[in-house]
C-alpha cells in the first residue's frame, strides 16, 4: 500500500466539542493486500466509497478497514465522519476566549482525523477547515484561499502542502489571534501569532526568530524545505512546543514582555521546534528506537543558534548545565541512547551531547558536509541510526561503531569526556575551578572573588562567587555582596536574593533595590522575604508592589494578593475583594500555571474554604497532566484528615460527572 494524499473538509464543533469531516485520500495498491486500515479511534463513519462506489467496511473502534472495492493501481477512498476526542483535539475557554488546538505527538491525530499512526506512512496532507469567520484557522501549509460560507457566519480556510509528512505532524489551531508577516533571507514567508490581548509582546516574545532561521539555512547546508513557517501560542498546551509541518505551536507561558523576557524566552524553544523542520519533518526516525535523530539534533542544533547569537561562552555552559543534568540522572536513568523506552532527558539532551562530542571529534566542516548529505539524500523519507552514521563514515575516518557504542548503546553519560571539551573553553575552565574551591576557607578565596566581581566575565562566574558566600558570615562577606550588587547584572542580584535568608539592618536599603529590577522572579523572592523579615514595612513594600502582575501564570499579583491578605490590618475593608480575586484566578476561567499559584496559596490561607476545595477537584478533570498530577498530590494530603475526608464527600453530590469518577477514586484509594 502507498497512500499519496489527503483531502479532508473538517468542521469542529466547539458547543458538542466533536469535529466531524469529509476525508478523500488517493492510494495505491502495490501488490495483492486483503484489507486497509485507516488509524481512527472512536469515530462514526458514513458514505464509504471506494473509486465512486459504497462499500462495506468494519469500523473495529481503532480503525476503519476496508476489504472490498479498491484494484491494483491508483484508487480514490471517500467517507464521512465524527468523533468527539477525549485527547489530541482540545476546547480551551468560550466565547471570544475560545480556543481550539491539537497536538498529535508520537501517533494521537487518528483521535480526530482518520490517518496513520505508522510514521513510516507519508502522504501530502490539505485540509480545509469550516468555522466562525471571526476566527482565525491555522493548519500546515500554505493558505490557498478562504472565503465565507453563504447559508452561515461560517468560513473556510483552504490549507494546501506540497510534499508528504507523517500524520502526527498535522495541526489545526484556532482562536482570536493577531498576526505579523514578513520573509526570510532566502524568501520564505514568515508568519508570527499572538493573541489579541498580548499584540504588544510580539517583539519581545518572537525576538531572534528571523536570525535563527538564516543561521539554520547556512548551517544546516539545506533550504528550508517547505513553502511556510508559522507558529503559535495557544493556552494550556501540554508541552513547551510542537514542530507541526510548517506550522509550530508553542505553550503561552513563553508570551513575554520586555521585562519577563530577562528571566524567561521563546529563544531556545523557538530554535528546537524550527530544526525540527528538517530533523523529524524532512526526515523522520523509523521507529522510537531511533528518536534521538529528531530531538537530539533539534536540541544540539538550538544550542548551535544559541552560540551564534550570544557566543561561545553562553553555548559551553548550557553544555555544562546539560552535562550536570545527565550526571545526576545517570545514577538512575539507565536506559540507553539507542532504545525507544529512554527518557526524554536521554533523547534530548544526551542526544546533543553525542552530536556534540561527534562534531568536535570530526571538526564542523566534515559534520556539516555528513549532516547536508544525510539530509539531501533521505529527504521525505525515514531514517535510522546507521543511516546518519554512514555519512559520518563517508567524510572522515572516525570510528563511528566506537562512538555507537559508547554515546549511543551503553548507558549512563561519558562525563570526562564531556568536562575534556568543556574545559577547552577558558570561561568554563574557570568556572571548574572555581567550583572546585566550594569547601575551601573563605580567607584563601576572598580574593580571587573579589577580582571575579571586578571583572568583565559571563555572569555564571560572578554567580558562583554569590552561592559560594551563602555560608559566609554577613561581616565577612559585606563588602563582596556589595561589589555584586553594584555589577548590575541581572542574574548576579537574583542570586543575592536567593541566598539572603536573613537581612541585617545595614543591608536591608542595599536589598531593597532588588525590588526595582527588570526581573519577576527577583521582584517575587525580595518582597517574600522583605515582607516577612520586617514586618514593620509590610505596608510599604505592599503599596509598592501593588500593580505588578508578572509573568503569564501571574507570580506577582497572586503573591501581593496572599500577601495583603496576611498583613494586619491593611487595606481591611478590601480584604474581601483581594480573597475573591484570588479564589477567581484558582476556576476554570483559567490557565492551569495561573490555577495551580492560586491553589497553592489559597490552600496554604484557608484549607477548610469549600469554593477552594471544589476547584481543587474540578483541576483532576483536566486535560493537562502536570496540573492533574498536583491537584491529586493536594487532594490525597488532604484526605489524610476526616475533616477533609467529610468536607469531599459532602461535595460529591454538586459535582459533575467527570469530577464525581474522578474525586471517588481518591476517596476510595
Amino acid at each position: 500500500m502507498d497512500f499519496k494524499t489527503v483531502h479532508a473538509i473538517v468542521a469542529p464543533n466547539s458547543i458538542e466539542k466533536s469535529i466531524s469531516g469529509e476525508v478523500k485520500y488517493e492510494f495505491q495498491v502495490l501488490a495483492s493486500i486483503d484489507t486497509i486500515a485507516i488509524d481512527a479511534i472512536k469515530m462514526e463513519f458514513s458514505n464509504v466509497k471506494i473509486n465512486g462506489k459504497a462499500v462495506n467496511f468494519k469500523n473495529s473502534g481503532k480503525a476503519l478497514q476496508l476489504f472490498e472495492g479498491f484494484k491494483k493501481g491508483k484508487n480514490k477512498l471517500t467517507f464521512t465522519y465524527k468523533a468527539s476526542p477525549k485527547q489530541t483535539l482540545y476546547f480551551i475557554g468560550e466565547a471570544e476566549n475560545l480556543q481550539i488546538w491539537t497536538q498529535g505527538q508520537g501517533k494521537y491525530t487518528s483521535h480526530w482525523l482518520p490517518s496513520f499512526d505508522d510514521v513510516n506512512e507519508k502522504l501530502i496532507f490539505n485540509l480545509s477547515i469550516q468555522f466562525d469567520s471571526s476566527f482565525e484557522v491555522l493548519s500546515n501549509g500554505k493558505l490557498k484561499n478562504d472565503n465565507i460560507n453563504s447559508n452561515n457566519n461560517g468560513k473556510t480556510w483552504h490549507y494546501q502542502m506540497t510534499q508528504p509528512m507523517s500524520s502526527y505532524l498535522v495541526m489545526m489551531a484556532i482562536g482570536k489571534f493577531t498576526k505579523q508577516a514578513t520573509k526570510t533571507k532566502s524568501g520564505t514567508p514568515l508568519e508570527i501569532y499572538l493573541d489579541e490581548k498580548d499584540a504588544d509582546k510580539i517583539e519581545t516574545t518572537y525576538k531572534y526568530t528571523t536570525q535563527i532561521f538564516d543561521f539554520f539555512e547556512r548551517e544546516i547546508g539545506v533550504k528550508y524545505p517547505w513553502e511556510i513557517y508559522r507558529q503559535v501560542p495557544v493556552r494550556d498546551f501540554l508541552y513547551s512546543g510542537m514542530e507541526n509541518t510548517t506550522s509550530t505551536i508553542f505553550a503561552q507561558d513563553f508570551v513575554v514582555d520586555k521585562i519577563g523576557f530577562n528571566d524567561k524566552t521563546y529563544i531556545n524553544v523557538n530554535a528546537h521546534e524550527l530544526a525540527h523542520q528538517w530533523f523529524g519533518n524532512l526526515i523522520t526516525a523509523q521507529s522510537g528506537k531511533h528518536h534521538w535523530l529528531q530531538e537530539g539534533f533539534a536540541t544540539y542544533y538550538a544550542l548551535l543558534a544559541e552560540k551564534e547569537l550570544f557566543g561561545d561562552d553562553h553555548f559551553n555552559w548550557e553544555l555544562y548545565e546539560m552535562a550536570e543534568r545527565l550526571q545526576k540522572a545517570s545514577k538512575s536513568d539507565t536506559i540507553p541512547l539507542l532504545n525507544e523506552k529512554a527518557s526524554s532527558l536521554t533523547f534530548y539532551q544526551k542526544g546533543a551531547w553525542a552530536l556534540h562530542f561527534l562534531r568536535e571529534q570530526i571538526g564542523p566542516e566534515n559534520f556539516q558536509k555528513a549532516v547536508t548529505t544525510y539530509l539531501k539524500k533521505y529527504r521525505f523519507k525515514n531514517v535510522n541510526t546507521d543511516d546518519f552514521l554512514n555519512e559520518v563514515k563517508a567524510v572522515s575516518t572516525f570510528d563511528t561503531e566506537n562512538f555507537k557504542r559508547i554515546w549511543l548503546q551503553n548507558p549512563g553519560f561519558e562525563v570526562n569526556q564531556a568536562l575534556m571539551l568543556l574545559r577547552k573553553n577558558a570561561f568554563m575552565k574557570s568556572y571548574l575551578e572555581l567550583v572546585d574551591l566550594q569547601n575551601q576557607p573563605f580567607a584563601e578565596k576572598k580574593i580571587l572573588f573579589e577580582n571575579i566581581l571586578k571583572t568583565e566575565t559571563f555572569y555564571p562566574l560572578k554567580e558562583e562567587v554569590v552561592f559560594q558566600l551563602a555560608e559566609v558570615p554577613f561581616e565577612e562577606k559585606e563588602p563582596l555582596l556589595q561589589l555584586a550588587m553594584n555589577t548590575k547584572n541581572l542574574k548576579v542580584r537574583q542570586a543575592i536574593a536567593r541566598i539572603m535568608v536573613e537581612i541585617p539592618i545595614a543591608f536591608q536599603a542595599n536589598y531593597e533595590t532588588l525590588l526595582n529590577d527588570e526581573s519577576y522572579i527577583t521582584q517575587e523572592i525580595a518582597l517574600g522575604t522583605l515582607w516577612r523579615l520586617f514586618p514593620e514595612k509590610q505596608t510599604t513594600y505592599l503599596n509598592q508592589s501593588k500593580e505588578w502582575v508578572g509573568f503569564n501564570d501571574k507570580n506577582l499579583r497572586i503573591l501581593w494578593l496572599t500577601l495583603a491578605l496576611m498583613t494586619e490590618n491593611y487595606e481591611n475593608t478590601n480584604k474581601v475583594n483581594f480573597y475573591d480575586e484570588l479564589l477567581d484566578y484558582s476556576s476554570s476561567k483559567y490557565e492551569s500555571s495561573i490555577r495551580q499559584n492560586a491553589l497553592t496559596n489559597l490552600l496554604f490561607l484557608n484549607p477548610n474554604d469549600q469554593n477552594i476545595l471544589r476547584n481543587l477537584v474540578n483541576a483532576i478533570t483536566h486535560h493537562k497532566w502536570q496540573f492533574t498530577l498536583f491537584a491529586r498530590n493536594q487532594i490525597r494530603e488532604l484526605l489524610k484528615t476526616e475533616r477533609h475526608k467529610k468536607y469531599f464527600q459532602e461535595l460529591l453530590p454538586s459535582l459533575n460527572a467527570a469530577e464525581q469518577i474522578q474525586l471517588r477514586r481518591l476517596l476510595e484509594n
